[in-house]
């Protein structure tokens, strides 16, 4: 997972050659609907910074340093009334006027304003998720591992923010309603407790350079005073064990919700459902027939696992590091996408608070300038078996694929894109189902364009990335419309997709308190769709690098925006 967004100037984006948004031919005179409008923009933009600072220093906006969102029931009531309030001048705003890029970027507002509702009051996640928080400015990496000032600048930030994090948590545990999900409550205590091992370790050791004794003692006394309420956290999350639930579904109309608010998908859930079986059956058929290529007489599991067999010499951090050069040369030597910009992608390993998913990877944000992305590998659990740690470990076609996702021509590259789109809501707010599903689709379109070479393994590398992403589609539907258990889907994890027992068990937990984590492959259904559909009039296969750059360009809205714009259609609609 990552914090969206990222930005340049559209001077950059011309001489890179990246596609613009498409918009209606017009006038260079600004309307004054348009004025009203970019006014509007740019005033809500600055409201919701100030409402979530987290989400800005994320973005960059580094006047804001040190801040953390004010979760009291004040704060929270302030931010749902700011969306309310939003929606409704942005709903009476005068489209006529306008320019089309103004609509495009006024309805893409609209439906990041509802999708942040319904998570803040539909679904009410500061009552009942601790992943709110985990995710919306209790991690402080963006000072340690963003060099956007000198050392003894970030210090300073950090010890502000590290002394605000005291009242942070006492929120949070106001805030926090009991009993919860067992799952919640491990997942709760494993990240507090972690953030609560960074602050005094990792976080004050990343400033040892710092020669100001003052600023160094400063930055101590606050981690220390952060890292006991992180723990005393963690600790009262321990305690709700024992009296822990499984009450964690957000039931089916809720769930549909979810999906109309945050990804303008208002399909039935049942046409979403088969879509994602349907993905699943095509993806285990090209599984047993590159198996029976692979090793011929076994069973698929034995198949998988004998891929899976084939680990990284070293390490998977380095494995990773030598991957992504190769990648970066297949792109560019098969013309698939336009590569803009220098920017660099460093590859480490994830810190003990972050590793509730295998990888990860942390773009800067659109008011940064030349500072790289960070893609960060998890090590196993030292807590589990050591089979089960060994099994963890990820094969080398299997990372292959991450890699892909991660970096080259995923996440990163994307990001390279949104950082360069003339939209100031495409550089600042990329959606789940864009930006995953692209980084998924990329997947399988690096092994449609020859990654590999045709090589059945590479391809069961691929396939074992797709069928994860297969089954978190139909666990989060099963967990949270059809009352399917956490066990269930761990169950489903192995049998149906052959994922190992430690990432079955991730996996299944990550699906209780993120249930929009189908998103990965339904973003990747709607964007093979429009490919096909947009390519068809524009080159078919020779149009697939005029596609990509076009659909990148406009940042990261809801995919069902991005296909009427360019497909010309009169509504936006979810098309698999």
């Amino acid at each position: 997972m990552t914090k969206w967004g990222m930005a340049a100037s559209a001077a950059l984006l011309a001489l890179t050659g990246a596609a613009p948004a498409p918009r209606a031919p017009q006038s260079t005179a600004v309307t004054p609907q348009a004025s009203r409008w970019g006014s509007f923009r740019d005033a809500y933009v600055e409201e919701l910074f100030r409402l979530d600072p987290g989400y800005a220093i994320y973005q960059g906006r580094h006047d804001l340093d040190g801040q953390v969102q004010d979760w009291s029931p004040a704060g929270l009531k302030r931010l749902g009334e700011f969306y309310r309030r939003s929606l409704v001048a942005a709903r009476a705003m005068p489209v006529r006027g306008m320019t089309a890029q103004d609509r495009f970027e006024r309805d893409y507002l609209i439906k990041v304003t509802e999708g942040r509702l319904f998570w803040l009051e539909d679904a009410d996640q500061p009552h009942h998720n601790p992943q709110w928080y985990m995710t919306a400015g209790l991690d402080p990496n963006v000072y340690i591992a963003r060099n956007y000032a000198d050392a003894t600048t970030r210090a300073r930030a950090l010890t502000k923010f590290f002394l605000a994090v005291p009242a942070a948590a006492a929120n949070i545990r106001a805030n926090l309603a009991t009993p919860m999900p067992l799952s919640f409550a491990e997942f709760g205590a494993a990240g507090f407790n972690g953030f609560a091992d960074y602050y005094t370790g990792d976080a004050v050791r990343a400033f040892a350079g710092v020669k100001d004794e003052r600023v160094q003692r400063d930055l101590k006394t606050a981690a220390a005073s952060a890292s006991a309420a992180m723990r005393a956290l963690g600790g009262w999350m321990e305690q709700q064990r024992p009296s822990a639930t499984s009450d964690f579904a957000l039931g089916a109309p809720r769930f549909a919700r979810m999906l109309a608010t945050t990804e303008g998908v208002t399909l039935p859930l049942a046409q979403v459902e088969a879509a994602g079986r349907a993905d699943l059956a095509r993806n285990r058929a090209a599984l047993v027939a590159a198996c029976a290529q692979y090793a011929p007489g076994t069973t698929v599991p034995v198949c998988v696992k004998r891929m899976k067999s084939d680990k990284p010499a070293d390490s998977a951090v380095a494995e990773a590091r030598r991957q992504i050069p190769r990648l970066r040369a297949f792109v560019v030597e098969n013309d698939l996408v336009t590569i803009p910009g220098t920017e660099q992608a460093l590859v480490e390993e994830a810190p003990p608070y972050m590793r509730q998913n295998p990888a990860y990877i942390d773009p800067p944000g659109p008011f940064e300038r030349n500072i790289p992305s960070i893609y960060y590998i998890s090590p196993p659990d030292p807590a589990w078996d050591k089979a089960t740690r060994d099994a963890f470990v990820p094969a080398k076609d299997d990372l292959l694929f991450t890699s892909v996702h991660e970096v080259m021509p995923g996440h990163f590259l994307q990001f390279l894109h949104a950082n360069r789109s003339p939209s100031l809501f495409g550089r600042i707010f990329v959606g789940y189902a864009y930006a995953e599903g692209w980084a998924h689709y990329s997947e399988e379109m690096m092994w449609e364009a020859g990654l590999g070479q045709g090589s059945a393994q590479v391809h069961i590398g691929q396939l074992s990335n797709a069928l994860l992403r297969d089954c978190r589609f139909l666990s989060a539907i099963g967990l949270h419309a059809r009352g399917m258990t956490q066990e269930q889907s761990r169950q489903m994890f192995v049998d149906q997709c052959y994922q190992d027992e430690g990432n079955a068990r991730q996996q299944s937990a990550r699906g209780t308190y993120d249930p929009a984590y189908l998103n990965y492959t339904m973003g990747k259904l709607m964007i093979r769709r429009l490919r096909a559909d947009w390519t068809a009039t524009h080159g078919g296969r020779a149009g697939w690098k005029a596609f990509h750059d076009r659909f990148l360009s406009f940042g990261g809205p809801p995919i069902p925006l991005v296909r009427q714009a360019m497909m010309g259609e009169k509504t936006a609609r979810a098309v698999f």
